[in-house]
């Protein structure tokens, strides 16, 4: 059966070496999406249980120039329907993998040849696009890495994918993936967080240079990260290059988010360089490097600017339409009725039918375009989290600005973390046609009504 939109939700640590299949009388490169084992926890722990790309979480890390093609075949293994979803990419929208919307879910046994260009040099990532709360927290993810043509000169260049997992005694992941308070609240939080490194570096020396490429894979936990016995700048966010880089004190990466980070070691001989979680009422060291020895008896010189990407930037938002997002719902939301599949519900009922939040008092995908604008256009999105708790707003197809207090415009991003109570407002220049959805990436809260969708027409 073809999926629809209103039908769309329909709700670990080594790397796997791609196999190939023909296709149309050449290779192309698979992303089988299938049942696997893995050592996620150290020590006696048996393995996790997982849905991996290739066997392995994350899944294999792609790695292409600026301007390349990337072709996949995505091979499902799985006993339920998947698509993937290149995050943060601005492609062509019958490549975006979101079903019902820009194709029809690859059902078990199926295939799908994903091929599109990479305009933009950055960090990005892949992830299944289909029951996103749970194919997601079983591990259907990996890094999609596009190099710059004149790369900064770093001694190492390193992704950290980092990760929270709700895991029982036995090392399994938690099979509850509809638990009404993890959707009416701050989502589905693990109990064991992960940083997956790839290349997994055990040593560094005094004054190397290293650019560590955070990617926050969580489905719902804001993770804020802090890094010891190194120093250097945030170099890009979401992807795209700062305009001018920001000291690298410490990292909120709200799911789905991530950060380029250019660092030099400056701890001493002997002593570990770390990346570390900063929890409330515990910090835990995501990954260790041992100090040893020095590169050169000199720190490295200034920490540059990347080279930019070709995206249109704000320079005016006169006469640009505006389409304002209010978000209601949740624990403590004081939500009464809402609309979902074109109903009119009470809260008791949309709960019934697993709707704990509304954008513009819809649950769920609506039928109708949140708004609708002609390539060149631009469009205004004031976002009021009128909720008890933080939002990850992510807009697939553009890279979008924050208009600032002062007029001025933020940097580019794909998504934005909204606290709770706060009123931002973003706006992009229309330049990629198709239907874009919309949605928060506290996934638990995605699955439970917060997403809509952005028409772009020609």
């Amino acid at each position: 059966m073809k999926l629809t939109r209103r039908s769309l939700l329909a709700s670990a640590s080594a790397l796997a070496v791609m196999p190939k299949i023909s296709f149309a009388n050449e290779d192309v490169e698979v992303l089988e999406a299938r049942p696997s084992a893995v050592s996620l926890v150290p020590g006696d722990y048996p393995e996790t249980q997982v849905w991996g790309y290739n066997g392995g979480v994350p899944g294999p890390e792609i790695r292409v120039a600026q301007g390349a093609r990337i072709r996949r075949r995505l091979v499902n293994a799985l006993e339920e329907p998947t698509t993937i979803h290149w995050h943060g990419i601005r492609i062509e929208n019958a490549m975006d993998g979101v079903p019902g919307v820009t194709q029809d879910a690859v059902q078990p046994g199926g295939e799908f040849l994903y091929d599109f260009e990479v305009p933009d040099a950055g960090t990005y990532w892949y992830h299944s696009h289909y029951n996103t709360t749970e194919q997601i927290s079983r591990g259907l993810y990996g890094a999609l890495i596009v190099e710059e043509a004149n790369a900064p000169e770093v001694d190492h260049d390193i992704t950290v994918v980092v990760d929270d997992w709700r895991l029982g005694e036995d090392a399994q992941i938690d099979p509850d993936f509809s638990q009404i308070h993890d959707w009416s609240h701050a989502g589905r939080l693990g109990n064991f967080l992960k940083a997956s490194l790839n290349p997994a570096l055990s040593e560094v020396k005094q004054n190397q240079r290293l650019r560590l490429r955070f990617i926050c894979v969580a489905t719902d936990r804001v993770m804020r990260l802090a890094m010891v016995g190194m120093e250097g700048m945030v170099v890009a966010l979401d992807g795209m290059p700062l305009d001018e880089p920001t000291p690298a004190e410490m990292l909120t990466l709200g799911p789905a988010q991530r950060a380029d980070v250019i660092v030099d070691i400056t701890g001493a001989t002997g002593e570990p360089a770390m990346i570390g979680f900063i929890g409330r009422e515990q910090n835990i060291a995501l990954a260790s490097f041992d100090i040893s020895g020095q590169a050169s008896l000199m720190p490295r010189g200034e920490i540059l600017p990347l080279p930019a990407n070709p995206i249109q930037r704000l320079t005016n938002i006169e006469g640009a339409q505006s389409m304002p997002l209010n978000m209601e719902g949740g624990a403590m939301g004081g939500l009464e009725t809402g609309i979902y599949k074109g109903k009119s519900m009470s809260a008791e009922e949309l709960i019934q039918n697993g709707q704990i939040w509304t954008l513009n008092g819809v649950a769920g995908l609506p039928d109708e375009a949140l708004a609708e604008v002609a390539l060149g256009e631009t469009l205004r999105i004031p976002i009021i989290n009128d909720t008890a708790f933080a939002h990850a707003m992510h807009l697939h197809g553009a890279h979008f600005q924050e208009i600032m207090a002062d007029g001025s415009f933020g940097p580019l991003l794909d998504t934005i973390l909204i606290e709770r109570q706060e009123t931002r407002e973003i706006a992009f220049t229309a330049s990629n046609p198709g239907d874009w959805v919309f949605h928060c990436h506290m996934l638990s809260h995605q699955a439970a009504g917060m997403i809509t969708w952005v028409r772009v027409t020609t």
